[in-house]
């Protein structure tokens, strides 16, 4: 499983400026805030946004300086493949070392929904074996239980992450992870293509 929350996309105005420098090109600018505080690029601006878009990286720097933050919650084994995207991203993670005994364990914690019924009942078994490891942490406070706790931890385990990035790194993740086999990388290229303007800037297909 995978969901995405508190999203906000940011500094579209200054980037589209931007873009304009190399052609002194400022006074064609067309774009606008709409009644909603919503930020419309106008004909002129989104010719030339696309236009760059399409030229390749080196004339689509603006796109660097479009930023979102996004509260991301996925299981430690996409957060793998995501760490792979570190340029030009920054993530601040709810803390496993620190925080990982402070709740009761709980099968919703983990991404189970993809297992039958024999791996789900091993699946709660361990679950059990994790909170009872916890009670004689907290009990006994002694570093070997919340050992067994870290190293016994599944890789289902969800974990939130405040993300951003920008989107040049959303082109990037969108067209290398589009066709993957885990279904978590599908809702996250589905998020990518809500953001606005995705199709003419990060799809551009």
């Amino acid at each position: 499983m995978l969901t995405v929350k508190n999203i906000e996309v940011m500094n579209f105005k200054n980037a589209i400026r931007g873009a304009r420098n190399p052609m002194n090109s400022w006074a064609r600018s067309d774009s606008y805030y709409d009644e909603n505080g919503n930020y419309i690029l106008g004909e002129n601006d989104l010719s030339l946004a696309v236009r760059l878009r399409k030229a390749g990286g080196d004339h689509r720097k603006y796109l660097r300086q479009i930023f979102v933050t996004v509260d991301i919650t996925a299981p430690m084994y996409w957060w793998k493949e995501y760490d792979t995207y570190k340029v030009g991203t920054v993530a601040n993670s709810t803390s496993t070392m620190h925080k990982i005994t402070s709740v009761p364990f709980e099968l919703s914690h983990f991404s189970c929904d993809k297992m039958d019924e024999e791996t789900l009942s091993v699946m709660k078994i361990i679950i059990d074996k994790l909170e009872q490891l916890r009670l004689k942490f907290i009990e006994t406070k002694e570093k070997q239980y919340w050992y067994d706790i870290i190293q016994l931890l599944p890789s289902s385990y969800n974990q939130m992450r405040t993300c951003t990035m920008n989107y040049e790194n959303l082109i990037n993740i969108y067209h290398a992870r589009k066709s993957h086999k885990l279904d978590e990388w599908h809702i996250f290229c589905d998020f990518i293509s809500t953001l606005p303007y995705a199709g003419e800037l990060i799809i551009c297909e």
